[in-house]
Parts: structure tokens; sequence; C-alpha cells
């Protein structure tokens, strides 16, 4: 059953588009969809995955933005995930954490679960729950145009993007799941340790 408002873009090819060239960019992905293609698009030490963390995601991007204020940090995710943790998105706002973008590839389904519709294929629009949070620059992409329009600002703005996907499946692409690995060569990467 598809809705009138199903995404039809291509999430591998969405996220592609979002990690190519990423330079210094720290990316922290959410479980699921989301580390599968970022991992898919180049594993690199600077892309931390989140492996068991549902609904943390934002709040893990945070973190790491308010501990390195002059990097930029992109958290790639999924609407199930960003459902899970919506408080995050006014703990966030509230922050003001100028160097921190989230990317939500939103497919209306729990895709790790059987993918039953999620709560953004019936009633929630999460662009807007984020500008009611006080995110002041939010926007929807519903075409590959707007993701690359989107793609720059995704990662120097402070700004919440909510990228219409299809709920097609994707091959998995598995990167790295060892927690303790992923740590230290993420940490290494910035040079936060001599280990």
């Amino acid at each position: 059953m598809s809705r009138p408002n199903d995404g039809t873009l291509d999430r591998r090819e969405v996220v592609a588009a979002l990690m190519r060239d990423p330079g210094d960019l720290l990316v922290v992905t959410g479980l699921g969809a989301a580390t599968y293609d970022v991992g898919a698009a180049g594993d690199r030490p600077l892309n931390f995955y989140l492996w068991g963390a549902m609904g943390g995601t934002a709040m893990i991007g945070l973190g790491i933005a308010l501990a390195q204020p002059t990097r930029h940090v992109l958290v790639i995710t999924g609407d199930g995930e960003m459902l899970m943790g919506m408080g995050s998105l006014a703990t966030v706002a509230a922050a003001g954490a100028r160097n921190l973008s989230i990317a939500v590839l939103d497919n209306h389904r729990f895709g790790e679960t059987g993918s039953q519709y999620s709560h953004t294929g019936y009633t929630t629009d999460l662009a807007a729950v984020a500008a009611a949070c006080g995110w002041t620059n939010t926007a929807v992409a519903r075409d590959m145009a707007e993701v690359e329009a989107l793609r720059p600002r995704l990662r120097e703005e402070n700004m919440f993007a909510v990228l219409r996907i299809s709920a097609e499946e994707k091959t998995r692409h598995l990167p790295p799941r060892d927690g303790a690995l992923l740590t230290l060569r993420f940490r290494q990467a910035m040079g936060l340790t001599n280990d």
C-alpha cells in the first residue's frame, strides 16, 4: 500500500550524494539503513556508526558537536530512530550547537522491524516538529536537485532536513560493528588519543 506523500528518492543515492567528498566532516549514523548506506558510500574513521543506540543518535551527535566546536557534525538517521528520540530535537535546539546538522532519511517505515508504517506515514511532520522545537533552519527534499542543494548547507549550517526516500529495501552493506574499535578509530581520527 502506498500513500500520496510516500517518498521516491533512492536512499543509497541520497546518502552517496551527502557523503561525496566529506573532507573532515564528522558523521554519526543511526541504527539500520543510515549506517548501511553511509558505510556503502565509503567507510572512514570519521564515520561513527551506532549499532544499538536507537533514539540516541541526535544526542550523540550533539555531544560530539559540543566537544568539537570547530568541527561540523552531520547526523544521518531514519524516521523511526528520529521518532524514538524526538525529545532530542528540543534539547539540540536549546543547546544551540551551530556546528550540528541532522538529515533524516524518511521512508515512512520502520524498516528494521518489517516495514510497518511509522508515524511520519500517518500524521507526523518531522520538519514541523523540529521547527516547533526551535530549529530555525529546516528543509524537506523530495528530489535529487533538492538533495544536492542541501548537501553544502548540511555541512556548514545548523540545519534539520527530511529527505523523502522510497521504502525500497537495499542490499545491506555492513561496516565495522565493534563498538570499541569504532570509538578508538573515531577518537584517533580526531587526534584525541595517541593509542
